[in-house]
């Protein structure tokens, strides 16, 4: 069932705390800018879960629409998946006071994942599976041209080490991409905010939080784990998880060894930009490693 409302947006803007906010904003218009995300006469549907990252997400790209020199739409979209007391209230409400135009799609995901789940398994996996489906059909019935999901740099991190550690790979969570079928285009707005700005905001904000039953009962998720880890090396080593999400900017495919990035096979014996292969690797300290201690780095 879809519920929708189509007033005229009339938020102005948060009050609270508006130094946090334009650094988020300030973040957000960066990434924006620097992968192209949105561009004029883009439809924008916002994955609005009930969580402080797609309600922050939400709070930006409002204020964005009315600053920005490009006209675009924009659709916050809930998927109520049926969890047991969910508020179904909530966010109807809320969206409605905002004066968001809004869709509410209902459809029983959670009944399907407790089913196929074995227990002690973690219910991401399939429930991430059937939740993007469903999102995606909504955005081609709306003429969406763009999915703007709430994950934030932390996330993107996490994404990074849970590949490395657990899947063996080099990968990690692309602020923008196009979707398998090639029909939806998903942005990550927040991909260069960082999680802790975010709960500031939202505690500043009041959000009316609704937390989800499935992932947020389960204790043991790796990816929580790797979340304690990332938030140690920041609590330890301030500015670490910075320097890590720049290096994901800063990929030099021929000191990896990914044979299908660079032609190992095929390198000459006349290096085309001199030798370098004795010269002690950079590491532009000022730049990147303010208030970090270079011994510290390796602890």
């Amino acid at each position: 069932m879809t519920q929708t409302a189509s007033s005229p947006v009339t938020a102005t803007g948060p009050t609270t705390d508006s130094r946090l906010f334009q650094t988020i904003v300030k973040g957000v218009g960066q990434a924006i800018g620097d992968y192209r995300m949105i561009e004029d006469g883009d439809r924008v549907m916002v994955c609005l879960s009930g969580g402080k990252d797609s309600y922050t997400l939400l709070d930006v790209l409002l204020h964005l629409q009315k600053k920005a020199p490009i006209d675009f739409e924009i659709v916050a979209v809930n998927l109520d998946q049926g969890q047991p007391g969910f508020p179904k209230d909530v966010l109807p409400r809320y969206l409605t006071e905002l004066g968001v135009r809004f869709d509410i799609l209902t459809q029983d995901t959670y009944s399907v994942v407790k089913e196929k789940t074995p227990e002690g398994k973690t219910t991401c996996a399939l429930c991430s599976r059937l939740r993007r489906g469903i999102l995606y059909a909504h955005a081609r019935r709306i003429g969406a041209t763009k999915i703007a999901l709430g994950h934030h740099r932390d996330d993107i991190l996490e994404t990074l080490f849970m590949n490395l550690f657990f899947g063996a790979r080099l990968k990690a969570m692309p602020p923008k991409l196009q979707s398998d079928d090639g029909t939806n285009v998903v942005i990550r707005p927040l991909a260069y905010v960082a999680e802790a700005d975010i709960i500031r905001y939202a505690q500043a904000r009041e959000f009316p939080i609704i937390p989800c039953n499935l992932c947020g009962s389960q204790e043991n998720l790796q990816r929580k784990v790797v979340g304690e880890m990332l938030e140690g090396w920041e609590r330890e080593h301030p500015g670490r998880l910075t320097n890590i999400a720049r290096a994901l900017t800063r990929v030099t495919p021929s000191h990896l060894m990914d044979r299908t990035l660079f032609d190992f096979a095929s390198l000459s014996v006349t290096p085309a930009e001199g030798d370098r292969g004795f010269d002690p690797d950079e590491y532009p300290q000022r730049e990147f490693l303010s208030g970090v201690q270079e011994l510290d780095m390796l602890g």
